[in-house]
């Protein structure tokens, strides 16, 4: 008989990076490794487990901006083409390997993990992932909850509730569009969270949200049983808090699993390490060399000599890994049970892209820690954050403090130097977009119109990810993360001044369009 939870949750997000107008662009890649890499694999075990009969619960998020992603067919066939293309590589590779027995093994493996990439996305999803995952949500063992519409931190939108509201209220409608039903609950944007915010998650009927612990640890009245059990917040949804335990195990750079030198180097690639004639087919179009997918080397340790990867002992060590995980949650549980005198839950929240592209081993743990949690120990069971709250209806009620998951817990991250200048420029759009809904919002303008007005909220919203802010505050993809803010906010400000003056160009609309087909139903009086 289980006396505690463990609920493990991934957030699956990338931002909206479409470009139809170049034929390749290097940012795509961030999609297209994360399918190969994450997403992919995640289904394989998932499948497996229900194949193998094991006990199991997941919960994800999938973000709008990556279920239209996943759902595009222009997306779809970039990632076959791409795919093909490592394909061609990885067999090239059986040759030039021949001869050199630890490298050819790696190559062979890549060769047979990229056919049965190919084989899983062409053949068994019909390249279709959205509903691969809705399939195992309508199985009841993952469940699948929303976040903010284009991941936009919301406590940065605090003085324009409109724009808030828009953010849930566009989110929630476009995962029925893909799921089927309501989101029960929502990831919160960098897990950012201001007092008041559950207001329009009510609105929503959204039961639940996840917190970082101190949000949850600073709350008023302080929370009795700490993270380990969640509360009810004034407005009605309850906020769960992430278990640092258990997050330090995964995430330490000195501490976490994915430091261990017998996994996969995820820097070392052949697209920087072979000859430059050889793989200039495989890289960028100007000629600039980029990750293939292929990399040959484990992480060895603190040192430029790398030791060639070995995929079995590397899969050895993620056992033992997922078992000294699960062993630490049945310690962690029993201790917390003989302290509170109730059903602990531990919280296990990660960005999903952790497991698979940057810890490639990482969906072999989990593969592990399921299997080994369902047959190797009683102490604990897996849960969903909505199961707790349907087997345990009755919480403190508690009012969270501001804070986010990122450095500083609070949005030192988001605004800062390097990014503060976007923030009057997106809320001066901001408060264009109420002043045109709040304009129109009781008329029924005529079909140009209404595609300008939708077409003004997509650009802000998009505008609006917080994934530009962290790009330019981490110094990665700079000019990239800028030319997107000021590309959305000046075709905003451009379909503002048009429709402002009754001369909607429709060339310029439709091309709009054309670039971001995202919330196509898109309602512009949630701005009203």
């Amino acid at each position: 008989m289980a006396i505690g939870f463990v609920a493990p949750v991934l957030h699956a997000h990338l931002p909206f990076v479409r470009h139809p107008e170049y034929p390749e662009f290097l940012e795509e890649d961030w999609f297209y490794e994360a399918i190969t890499e994450t997403y992919l694999p995640l289904l394989d075990m998932m499948e497996g487990l229900l194949r193998d009969g094991i006990y199991f619960r997941l919960t994800m998020s999938m973000t709008p901006p990556l279920c239209a992603m996943l759902r595009d067919p222009l997306l779809q066939d970039r990632y076959v083409h791409g795919l093909e293309k490592q394909l061609e590589l990885a067999g090239k590779e059986l040759e030039r390997t021949r001869h050199d027995p630890a490298f050819h093994s790696l190559a062979q493996f890549y060769h047979q993990r990229l056919h049965h990439c190919r084989t899983l996305f062409c053949d068994r999803y019909h390249r279709n992932l959205v509903s691969a995952f809705r399939k195992f949500q309508d199985a009841g063992v993952l469940e699948i909850i929303t976040c903010g519409a284009t991941h936009g931190f919301l406590p940065l939108m605090r003085e324009f509730p409109q724009a808030v509201r828009a953010q849930v209220q566009v989110a929630r409608h476009d995962y029925h569009q893909c799921f089927g039903r309501d989101p029960r609950g929502i990831w919160l944007p960098e897990c950012a969270y201001y007092p008041g915010l559950e207001n329009y998650l009510q609105e929503a009927e959204i039961r639940w949200f996840i917190l970082d612990a101190h949000g949850l640890l600073h709350a008023e009245p302080r929370p009795a049983y700490g993270v380990f059990a969640p509360v009810f917040t004034p407005a009605g949804p309850a906020a769960f808090g992430r278990d640092i335990e258990s997050s330090k195990q995964v995430w330490s750079a000195e501490e976490g699993y994915p430091g261990d030198a017998e996994y996969r180097d995820f820097y070392r690639d052949c697209g920087f390490d072979l000859e430059y004639d050889y793989i200039r087919p495989y890289i960028q179009p100007n000629g600039l060399r980029k990750f293939t997918g292929l990399k040959y080397y484990r992480i060895t340790g603190r040192t430029p000599h790398k030791e060639p990867y070995r995929p079995h002992l590397a899969r050895e060590r993620a056992a033992s890994h997922a078992a000294n995980f699960m062993f630490n949650r049945e310690k962690q549980i029993e201790h917390l049970r003989g302290i509170m005198g109730v059903e602990p839950l531990v919280l296990c929240p990660y960005d999903a892209e952790l497991y698979g592209h940057w810890w490639y081993e990482g969906p072999i743990f989990l593969d592990y820690l399921f299997r080994k949690s369902a047959c190797d120990q009683k102490t604990f069971s897996m849960i969903t954050p909505s199961e707790f709250l349907t087997r345990n209806q009755t919480h403190q009620i508690s009012q969270p403090s501001a804070s986010s998951w990122g450095n500083e817990g609070h949005s030192s991250v988001w605004l800062e130097p390097s990014n503060a200048w976007i923030y009057p420029h997106l809320h001066i759009a901001t408060v264009r977009m109420i002043e045109l809904a709040g304009r129109f919002r009781h008329q029924h303008p005529h079909t140009l119109l209404d595609r300008a007005l939708r077409q003004a909220a997509r650009e802000l919203l998009l505008a609006q990810s917080s994934d530009w802010a962290f790009i330019m505050k981490t110094g990665t993809m700079v000019p990239y993360a800028v030319k997107r803010t000021k590309d959305h906010l000046l075709r905003f400000t451009r379909l503002y001044e048009q429709i402002k003056s009754d001369r909607v160009e429709e060339s310029f609309l439709a091309n709009c369009e054309w670039r971001n087909p995202i919330f196509l139903d898109l309602d512009w009086r949630v701005y009203a």
